[in-house]
């Protein structure tokens, strides 16, 4: 196999040097994986080698290079030992509780190359292990899309939560498949696309009776938060009070979409957070008295969370309007912006457009500045 990655290069090069995310998915591969094969690093097996042949028209000068004697035996090679389906379930949990503490950005090399290790071993397990595999790559490729998302990498966000249904459909569960798609929804609530929010959530809650309580939770707070992106605070509360009943039978032990029971209060937070969202000055102002309630109780170890919701009520108290109140609360989610996370940002840069009565004000000025110390 000496000469296999000089092969692959100088046939890939004459097909315009295609890039290769762009090979990996015309092949259905890993990129990581494909790209240590391309680089030598990994044995070439016999499939991709004729896939490559066949992509390239390579007229077997590839699957050639690649039979010949190489390095010795992949240690990685052989039956996939059914305890790394367990082992990768509890690295995910953790990483969930270190990303209310760091932030996106010391997380995401780290969940991906967690990533890539279970997508080279699913393509080699087989029935329960190969199952189990596949919904925990599901599972690491949605808290993907959430890092690079709450990270402000938007494109790769819709990467990952395109891959987060691709795996999902694979694995045949019906509750990541209403996950995934609530994933979306959340992508297009960052997108001010309402519309798109509620087709997304509507189609996660798709053969309802089915689901999980909580997929249901998931897919109807986001469904509510459409609606009340579009105005429509009655059907907005409408689906928060169904989710909320739903909450106290949450009881799987899936370490994935568990913020109904990670964070306090998660439903009036989506509750005032749709409040939030409705443009109406009366909806901000019963959304900032319902924040006030649930801060007051938040541990002060979710300090991302924190900030984002503290900068949601500064947003409803400018459009009160509380200008004090709201330029405090502005001060205090900013000094978390060292976090990395874009949605906090985002949700910073919004309070002048609420707050557009008082701008001219000194309170005004002050959160003028304190907005472009994020900017």
């Amino acid at each position: 196999m000496a000469d296999f990655p000089a092969v692959a290069a100088r046939h890939r090069e004459a097909r315009g040097g295609m890039s290769l995310r762009s090979l990996a998915r015309a092949l259905s591969y890993d990129h990581g994986y494909l790209g240590k094969v391309l680089r030598g690093e990994r044995p070439c097996p016999p499939d991709l080698a004729e896939a490559l042949d066949g992509h390239f028209g390579a007229g077997g000068e590839i699957i050639a290079a690649a039979a010949r004697p190489g390095p010795a035996r992949d240690p990685e090679d052989g039956p996939v030992a059914p305890e790394l389906v367990g082992y990768f379930s509890s690295q995910l949990a953790g990483h969930y509780a270190a990303d209310m503490h760091l932030g996106p950005r010391y997380l995401i090399p780290t969940v991906t190359a967690q990533y890539e290790l279970i997508a080279r071993l699913t393509r080699r397990a087989d029935g329960d292990v190969r199952r189990g595999l596949l919904e925990e790559g599901t599972a690491y490729a949605a808290l993907l899309g959430w890092l690079c998302q709450d990270a402000g990498d938007v494109a790769a966000s819709a990467r990952w939560r395109d891959a987060t249904v691709s795996l999902a459909h694979r694995s045949g569960d019906r509750q990541l498949v209403s996950y995934a798609l609530s994933n979306l929804a959340m992508l297009a609530a960052d997108g001010d696309d309402g519309r798109a929010v509620i087709d997304f959530a509507r189609a996660a809650r798709t053969g309802e009776r089915g689901l999980s309580a909580k997929v249901r939770v998931i897919a109807l707070s986001h469904e509510a938060s459409g609606h009340a992106m579009l105005g429509d605070r009655r059907e907005a509360d409408r689906l928060l009070d169904a989710a909320e009943g739903l909450i106290p039978r949450v009881d799987d032990d899936r370490p994935w979409g568990n913020s109904c029971r990670r964070t306090p209060r998660h439903a009036d937070v989506s509750r005032a957070t749709c409040w939030g969202r409705t443009g109406s000055a009366a909806d901000a102002a019963d959304a900032a008295r319902l924040w006030d309630e649930i801060l007051g109780g938040m541990s002060p170890d979710a300090r991302r969370d924190n900030a984002v919701f503290a900068a949601r009520q500064a947003s409803a108290l400018a459009r009160v309007p509380d200008p004090d109140r709201a330029v405090d609360l502005a001060e205090r989610a900013a000094a978390a912006a060292g976090t990395g996370s874009a949605r906090l940002r985002r949700e910073l840069l919004a309070i002048p457009g609420h707050a557009r009565g008082w701008l001219p004000t000194p309170a005004g000025r002050r959160l003028r500045e304190i907005v472009a110390s994020v900017a």
